[in-house]
């Protein structure tokens, strides 16, 4: 009889225990979490720099490359840096410069990728008698310690003298000294006039005109769409 009483009370005391506690549990899954006070949570800046400026070297410690922008702001929730005005420049010993430029910038957490954005210009330096070469897009993605440079966008380069080349979807890789367009790949071409052509055309009268290669070239490309070429760095 006493058993009986005993077991009578225990039960519903196990089961308002049990309520309680899914009670508890269904609150903190539905209810979203608390924000701390120090403001980490959110997707604020936890220091902003103006002229901002860091350089990295190769285990040589000769200047592997240098990052600037005209301002820096660090967010703590994901650890990673947006610039505005960034510059990139890379080097090389006993080889000309490489400097990339956007509007706006983004450095990953980890300091491995460096994304450039909005009218974005790159700009190798002429040297040993190769002329300077730019290469234009909205958007690029550099990996500096993997030495490689890429874009789905749309690129305009410009090699001097007088090429020009459009397509979409680039790939640099500069340990293996490549660059391979993607997509939609077409060129412009003309060829340099040497000493003798232009004493031909100096005995033929006045007037210009310029000796062209665009036909071949598209032809070329034309038997694939993708172009992968040396690139005079």
């Amino acid at each position: 009889m006493y058993s009986g009483a005993r077991a009578a009370i225990t039960f519903p005391l196990a089961l308002l225990i049990f309520l309680a506690l899914l009670t508890f549990w269904i609150n903190k899954t539905v209810q979203p979490p608390v924000p701390d006070l120090d403001g980490s949570s959110r997707h604020d800046p936890d220091y902003i720099m103006s002229n901002f400026e860091t350089t990295q070297t190769d285990a040589n410690g000769d200047l592997h490359y240098k990052l600037t922008a005209k301002e820096m702001r660090h967010f703590p929730d994901d650890d990673t840096t947006d610039l505005q005005q960034p510059r990139y420049t890379q080097f090389a010993v006993d080889k000309p410069y490489t400097q990339a430029e956007g509007l706006r910038g983004h450095v990953s957490s980890d300091g491995e990728e460096i994304q450039l954005i909005g009218n974005v210009k790159v700009t190798r330096q002429a040297f040993a008698g190769k002329g300077e070469m730019t290469v234009e897009t909205d958007y690029l993605n550099i990996r500096p310690d993997d030495e490689l440079v890429t874009t789905k966008s749309p690129v305009i380069i410009h090699q001097a003298p007088k090429t020009v080349i459009y397509a979409t979807g680039m790939i640099y890789e500069k340990k293996k000294k490549t660059v391979t367009l993607l997509h939609k790949v077409r060129a412009h071409y003309e060829k340099p006039v040497t000493k003798s052509g232009a004493a031909k055309l100096s005995k033929g009268g006045s007037g210009s005109r310029k000796n062209t290669d665009t036909k071949q070239v598209k032809s070329s490309l034309s038997k694939n769409n993708q172009l992968s070429k040396k690139p005079s760095t």
